[in-house]
């Protein structure tokens, strides 16, 4: 994609109809040291890419204002084009400084398009939407626009699913509200262009301080803002998590681990941190419990964190004699801490004696136990070796397990 505009050049043809401000210039604090939402990648694009395309493809806009922080022009604009869809309409955008609120980046958004559209040209309605809000669909934008040709000022809006209080400066409630009568805004918030410009200027001159649009606009005009449905899933990314929630990029990861040990006299049979009754129990440098072994590998090459050798090398005394109930419970920590969680693990255990179905249930139960999750998550089968080799012997224990994770955060 090349771009021959520099940031406040615009092609000012074909300027009359619509005018879409996208907003980018907030400081995205409550995404820690991650950086800019808007710049975040998305759907083969970014955020705020995202967030262009459902505008720009209903081809309704002539003109596009995309408001950007201080210092960050370059970056707004790759952010932007990041979607090949969204080059086509590189002769219709400004990219517009923002101020150091929401309500003095849209001014400044109106004020630019003004300047940019001949008099004659001048677009007949505004949509004012949030570059963190990449899920709205074209449907939405097609309805809010055509409400607000109609009413003057159009919004859509869900009711809230939990029960909203007035609260005073110390916490208790002062006033019970009805949901019914409570509606959550989104954007895109549709406008007439002229007039919200118009009370842009004289909320700012008055020294009104708003939240949103639709605030400035019933301070000032008679007919006040029309409501219409909104849609659940057009979200504004605020925490790393809300990312996660339509992305179609949501990611899961599978692991295989494998553990084999020999039986011999003398020793103890674990498996899954359960103590089975038998002649023989597993030999190795930690309590040779076979099916743990084999879970920890499985989370730890799904994760990408390691594998269990080199977590827990047996060349290390410290984890001579270990319980493997603690080697696992460390592991998983690290994987938890990394962001991922468990959706479910299936493990075989191979061994000729004895049976196992009677302990199935407690040692599906201590896995659960270990890894913090519900015993449905956990699945354990037992098969023989028909005679054949080691296992078929008596001589060993073989275990696999497979695991699925997925990223709970980004």
């Amino acid at each position: 994609m090349t771009t021959k505009k520099t940031t406040t050049d615009i092609a000012k043809k074909d300027c009359a109809g619509a005018a879409l401000i996208l907003l980018a210039g907030g400081s995205s604090t409550r995404m820690g040291q991650l950086g800019k939402k808007e710049f975040f990648p998305l759907d083969g694009g970014t955020v705020l890419s995202c967030a262009a395309v459902a505008f720009l493809k209903t081809n309704l806009f002539s003109i596009v204002a995309v408001a950007y922080p201080s210092g960050e022009l370059t970056a707004t604009k790759s952010a932007f084009f990041a979607l090949s869809a969204n080059s086509d309409f590189s002769e219709k955008i400004i990219f517009v400084q923002g101020g150091e609120t929401r309500q003095e980046s849209v001014l400044q958004a109106l004020r630019s398009i003004k300047k940019n559209c001949k008099q004659d040209e001048m677009p007949q309605t505004v949509l004012i939407h949030d570059g963190a809000r990449p899920f709205v669909s074209s449907a939405l934008v097609r309805k809010t626009l055509k409400a607000a040709q109609k009413f003057g000022a159009a919004v859509p809006a869900l009711e809230p699913v939990e029960t909203q209080k007035v609260i005073d400066s110390k916490k208790k409630i002062v006033r019970h509200l009805q949901r019914k009568n409570l509606a959550a805004v989104q954007t895109p918030q549709g406008f007439n262009f002229e007039k919200i410009l118009q009370f842009h200027e004289r909320a700012k001159k008055d020294l009104l301080k708003c939240t949103d649009d639709t605030e400035i606009w019933d301070n000032y005009a008679e007919q006040k803002t029309h409501v219409i449905p909104g849609e659940s899933e057009n979200i504004k990314i605020t925490y790393p998590k809300d990312l996660a929630k339509n992305s179609c990029e949501i990611e899961n990861r599978i692991g295989l681990g494998y553990d084999v040990h020999r039986l011999a006299e003398g020793r103890t049979l674990v498996l899954g941190g359960v103590k089975i009754p038998f002649e023989k129990g597993e030999v190795g440098h930690s309590d040779g419990d076979a099916l743990l072994h084999a879970i920890t590998d499985a989370v730890l090459g799904a994760s990408a964190l390691g594998d269990i050798g080199s977590y827990f090398p047996d060349t290390d005394e410290r984890w001579r004699g270990a319980d493997s109930k603690k080697l696992l419970s460390l592991a998983w920590n690290d994987v938890k801490k990394s962001g991922w969680q468990l959706q479910n693990l299936d493990c075989v255990i191979k061994m000729q004696k004895p049976k196992f179905i009677p302990h199935r249930e407690k040692v599906r139960n201590s896995i659960a136990k270990i890894l913090g999750v519900s015993q449905e998550k956990i699945f354990v089968k037992a098969k023989t070796a028909e005679g054949l080799g080691d296992v078929g012997h008596g001589e060993a224990i073989e275990c696999q397990a497979i695991c699925l994770l997925k990223r709970n955060e980004y």
